[in-house]
């Protein structure tokens, strides 16, 4: 596909692509049915939608009835087969901007000036499960973007944790067969604690690194909007004078990295299995727009031999204390989509959809990702013309000698469709590479072909250790758990001794824990010697901020006239306060005022919420006062700060929650305020005794 300014249809190389150039494309294809005659798919005004046409009113329904056969055929070929992983997505539109230029080492003309505006379509999703399954499951995310740049879409596919469970692609059909829901059964449903998974994870321990991010928080995210992404894989970077860097790809989220808690994210799947596709939804209907901070890892070529692992291994991460992360841009979500499947099911990403400046490398699992992609988007969208579908469009012209297939919707006028040609002047042409042409770096090559595997990729184990070594004493709990869960889900006692003695060479410590809450001993006496730690890896080392924590709000008649003045501070400081109380509509307050209730006990949850406000009331009943209780002590166990004024205070004395960590109650007025935001910007408090 060669991008240039001859074809019409497209958007101009001198015109400059800015942020909305996408959006002006895609107008074209929105249409408005609200207060429009109903037509068929061929524009014939319909008259009856009601009854099909019939012999008789009791009588057989008639061939010749077409309106009723094109709804109906329609109707029983709207869905596509859904994505083998990453099936259950949520996606928004946004802009990326440049920090600063990237010219000393890629060639990429997005990346080129500070200022430069690119179009972007963001996908968010679970690994694992079926697109109806929810969406807090202990998972990978999968964080793929498109750029639409001026010279072709950039499609940078990656996830929410660094490194993967295989270094070779050709075993990415049995990690998915492995993880899937066992297929004598079809269960469980979104879920890797069952024996198949984990029987391939002892058998396979380069699986051993990814594994402990997957069962730590960062696979039970609070929000697509608190979770990082990477490119994954190691790619290159290309300068006009033909110099490469190795490269790897971050996103980092201005909210900081925050996670949910394993009781917390099993209720919420129940309490709202679309938990995160919403919080993304109406944080960008309220104009608090998902920012996130694009940073690149950089490695000279003459330098890819000087670290202690293989800087190709996929199985690996660059510490950040090693290769600082540089803090090039910033991407901001601003527009939720018009249709989910039109553009978030319809959308199709690629790794190997690059531009100029951006190669790859010899990574084996890019490798094989390079064929599968195309391969699942033309089972997925019914052919070879999924690009033409107007999410998948690049913002500049393409031109080649492809013609036809399913879903074909340009319409190539002429009569010459290959190359080299006389009768149309040889065009399409290709171009240069000094007239921004596509080159593949030239990396020289001098080896046999065989089956094997590098003996620098054989290390399962060190950054395995290193993850672990990283990790605060709160989250060390919370990965012994998580183990302890998954394993104790097993069914095959020998599958869960194969998995402790893998754990032992991670850490000695690590797995003997697991293995006394499973019952088991940890065969032999696999110490490590490796103390290195990344700081950076902790979550307890993120950004605290409050803004958009949603905070529940229990009150209930006759509340105290000047908290309205309490909530509009709380909103003020970027939070977003929600009123709870035992029945809907409106509260009064003992000055009359009205307080719009937001959600009731039967409709909300301490889950669903950040932060807990408990306000008194007059009158409160007897089941507002076990109903707060309940919410209030969940809140309590899941480390969550809880405030409470305006006589609050003593339902929070009754629960003898007064005095512990991340609960106020003893200040007033505008001092408490500040202090309850302090408290909402810790997150959580993972130190209190619960």
């Amino acid at each position: 596909m060669i991008c240039d300014e001859l074809n019409g249809g497209g958007i101009s190389l001198n015109k400059k692509v800015n942020e909305n150039s996408k959006d002006e494309q895609l107008e074209q294809y929105r249409v408005d049915d609200r207060e429009k005659a109903l037509t068929t798919n061929q524009g014939l005004k319909v008259s009856e939608d009601e009854f099909s046409l019939k012999a008789g009113e009791r009588g057989p329904t008639l061939l010749e009835d077409f309106h009723f056969r094109e709804k109906m055929t329609h109707f029983d070929h709207e869905r596509i087969p859904e994505r083998i992983v990453h099936a259950r997505g949520y996606a928004a539109h946004g802009v990326f901007e440049l920090y600063e230029s990237l010219q000393p080492y890629t060639k990429a003309k997005f990346l080129q000036t500070p200022g430069e505006k690119t179009p972007v379509f963001v996908r968010f999703s679970t690994v694992a499960g079926s697109r109806g399954s929810g969406e807090l499951a202990r998972d990978a995310r999968g964080f793929a973007t498109k750029f639409y740049t001026e010279e072709g879409n950039y499609d940078l596919v990656g996830n929410n944790i660094p490194v993967f469970f295989i270094q070779d692609a050709i075993k990415f059909p049995d990690l998915i067969h492995a993880l899937k829901p066992e297929p004598h059964n079809e269960i469980p449903q979104a879920a890797t604690a069952h024996d198949t998974f984990w029987d391939f994870i002892a058998n396979n321990q380069e699986a051993a690194h990814m594994v402990m991010w997957a069962m730590s928080d960062r696979a039970i995210p609070r929000s697509f909007r608190m979770m990082e992404g990477f490119g994954v894989n190691t790619f290159r970077f290309v300068n006009e004078e033909g110099k490469s860097h190795f490269v790897k790809f971050h996103w980092k989220p201005v909210l900081g990295v925050h996670s949910v808690v394993w009781d917390e994210a099993q209720k919420i799947n129940g309490k709202d299995p679309d938990f995160h596709r919403r919080d993304l939804y109406e944080s960008i209907e309220n104009g608090n727009y998902p920012e996130f901070e694009f940073g690149v890892q950089l490695i000279a070529e003459e330098d890819e031999f000087k670290f202690d692992f293989d800087i190709l291994d996929p199985t690996k991460l660059w510490p950040e204390e090693e290769v600082p992360v540089k803090i090039v841009g910033k991407m901001t979500l601003n527009r939720n989509v018009d249709n989910v499947f039109a553009e978030t099911e319809q959308v199709a990403f690629h790794p190997g959809s690059v531009v100029p400046g951006i190669d790859f490398t010899n990574d084996p699992l890019l490798q094989g990702r390079l064929f599968s992609y195309t391969d699942t988007q033309l089972i997925r969208l019914g052919g070879p013309n999924f690009h033409e579908l107007p999410i998948n469009r690049p913002v500049c012209p393409f031109h080649n000698n492809q013609r036809d297939g399913y879903g074909r919707q340009t319409i190539n006028v002429g009569r010459v469709s290959y190359h080299k040609n006389s009768l149309a002047g040889n065009t399409p042409t290709p171009v240069s590479e000094a007239e921004g042409g596509y080159a593949h770096y030239q990396e020289k090559i001098d080896a046999r072909k065989v089956r094997a595997r590098s003996e620098s990729f054989k290390d399962h184990f060190s950054q395995a250790t290193l993850f672990w070594n990283s990790m605060s004493n709160p989250e060390k709990i919370h990965i012994i758990n998580a183990f302890s869960f998954e394993l104790g889900k097993c069914l095959e006692i020998s599958v869960r001794q194969q998995v402790l003695e893998m754990l032992a060479n991670i850490d000695l410590d690590l797995a003997t824990k697991v293995g006394e809450n499973l019952g088991l001993v940890v065969q032999g006496n696999n110490l490590t010697s490796n103390s290195k730690s990344s700081p950076a890896l902790s979550q307890l080392n993120t950004k605290m901020k409050p803004d958009t924590r949603k905070i529940a709000v229990l009150v209930g008649e006759g509340f105290d006239a000047d908290l309205a003045a309490v909530l509009d501070a709380l909103k003020a400081n970027g939070t977003q306060p929600e009123v709870v109380s035992d029945h809907g509509g409106a509260v009064t307050g003992e000055d009359g005022s009205l307080l719009p209730v937001d959600h009731t006990f039967l409709t909300a949850d301490s889950v669903l919420f950040d932060a807990v406000y408990v306000v008194s009331s007059q009158g409160k009943t007897s089941m507002y006062n076990k109903e707060a209780s309940y919410f209030i002590k969940e809140a309590y166990e899941h480390y969550k700060p809880i405030g409470a004024s305006f006589g609050g205070e003593q339902l929070i004395d009754e629960l003898r929650l007064t005095g512990q960590l991340g609960v106020l109650t003893k200040e007033t007025g505008n001092s408490f305020v500040d202090s309850f935001i302090n408290l909402i910007a810790n997150h959580r408090f993972w130190d209190r005794a619960v």
